[in-house]
């Protein structure tokens, strides 16, 4: 921003309707057509790998671990899920678009079997919630381009169709996600800004092996979940391990930056399939973490869950997940490689950003030069934080008792000496 032109946040917001979302007359008459559009919609492992492999033009799906998670997933949706018929169609598109890529990726593998010689050097990944620096810090890495890092479009469609040969047409259907997103969820970004080009999460491509964290936030699923934390994860990021060498050997890159919520609790996998990987943790007040993500979440389920929506069993559903990442994360944290890993409380990291940076960088003997420094001041420049406004929440919007969420989550504040927010 200029001197002349220093910026100005726009004022916070209150979402008043959660629960009983406030939708313009075209907006009901877009979501009135998806009922008569979701009408035959049945989740089942079959019927979604036959509508994959009708949209790919076909039929290799490479090794089976994507098989029994999936098939727990579409039980669930059907007997659990409550979702409404936008939500049903938006679902059944993100599920076989998962199994789509799946085949693309096989496909590469088949007609380039050297693209398993691409070797994943230790990657920098950051684990921690949503709402506690990591998309923030993610940015900041992303910007160094020594580093290889996952855009928004990429994460769609990590292989092109047969018949495209430039980023041009992924790049233009990503934009055409956002833009409905933003339709019908006008205030997002406000909570997480997103472009077409954005360095994104890497739980999109553990959906193609059929067993990701997305699922957790399309729906309230009990009998996923269970699955899911019985499960070893470890088959799951080995098939991440072989997506980020399609990629590569794609696109280039040797070293990438990752991130995502899940790896919290799922220390043990990561550290057997990338056993030199750098570690990055943040930890910021769980209560606010819980109040931000939850309206999130909520404000996003208009579009998904039946209405109106139940923002006590959502909110108090992800409260509890929360809870099982931060209790692992505080349980398993001794499996890190102490040598390589770094704890990053929220107010320390917003006090000194590229400070929080350079530690990161020093512990995984990645150059940090003053060009490096540059590229994430330049990003700073244009992107201030916050430049979209913010909102506002309250964690007892979702039935939720902060003195409780404090008691549940006792010992990992102190465990990692968080600064309380409120």
């Amino acid at each position: 921003m200029s001197e002349s032109q220093p910026f100005q946040r726009p004022p916070d917001i209150r979402l008043h309707d959660l629960a009983n979302p406030d939708f313009t007359d075209d907006q009901l008459e877009i979501i009135k057509a998806s009922a008569a559009m979701a009408e035959g919609i049945s989740f089942s492992l079959d019927g979604l790998m036959a509508a994959a492999k009708q949209q790919a033009g076909l039929d290799d799906f490479g090794e089976d671990e994507f098989a029994e998670p999936l098939e727990v997933l579409c039980q669930s949706i059907e007997t659990e899920g409550r979702l409404s018929p936008m939500g049903k169609l938006s679902l059944w598109s993100q599920t076989t678009a998962f199994l789509v890529n799946r085949l693309r990726l096989e496909d590469l593998f088949t007609r380039h079997p050297e693209a398993a010689d691409q070797e994943v050097i230790a990657p920098i990944i950051i684990a921690g919630m949503p709402r506690s620096g990591t998309t923030h810090l993610h940015n900041l890495i992303a910007a160094d381009k020594s580093l290889r890092s996952l855009p928004w479009w990429e994460a769609l469609e990590p292989v092109a169709p047969p018949d495209e040969t430039t980023i041009d047409g992924r790049v233009e259907r990503a934009q055409q996600g956002i833009d409905q997103r933003n339709y019908f969820l006008p205030h997002f970004d406000r909570m997480h800004e997103m472009t077409w080009d954005h360095v994104h999460e890497e739980i999109h491509l553990l959906g193609m092996s059929g067993s990701t964290m997305l699922f957790d936030t399309l729906g309230v699923l009990p009998s996923w979940r269970e699955y899911y934390k019985k499960s070893d994860q470890t088959p799951h990021y080995r098939y991440l391990k072989r997506v980020l060498q399609g990629l590569q050997f794609l696109r280039g890159g040797e070293r990438w930056i990752l991130k995502s919520p899940q790896h919290l609790e799922q220390f043990k996998p990561l550290t057997a399939v990338f056993p030199d990987a750098t570690f990055a943790l943040t930890h910021r007040d769980p209560v606010s973490i819980t109040a931000s993500f939850c309206t999130m979440i909520c404000y996003s389920s208009r579009l998904s869950a039946e209405l109106p929506v139940d923002t006590h069993r959502i909110g108090q559903w992800w409260a509890q997940l929360i809870e099982d990442m931060l209790t692992a994360c505080t349980r398993d944290r001794h499996l890190l490689p102490q040598e390589r890993s770094l704890d990053i409380v929220f107010h320390e990291f917003m006090t000194d950003d590229i400070a929080t940076v350079a530690q990161i960088y020093k512990i995984a003997n990645q150059p940090f030069t003053a060009e490096v420094e540059q590229a994430m001041k330049d990003y700073m420049d244009t992107h201030p934080r916050g430049r979209h406004g913010r909102v506002a929440y309250d964690i007892t919007d979702f039935g939720i008792d902060p003195a409780e969420r404090r008691a549940a989550l006792a010992e990992y504040v102190e465990r990692f000496g968080i600064q309380l927010e409120s």
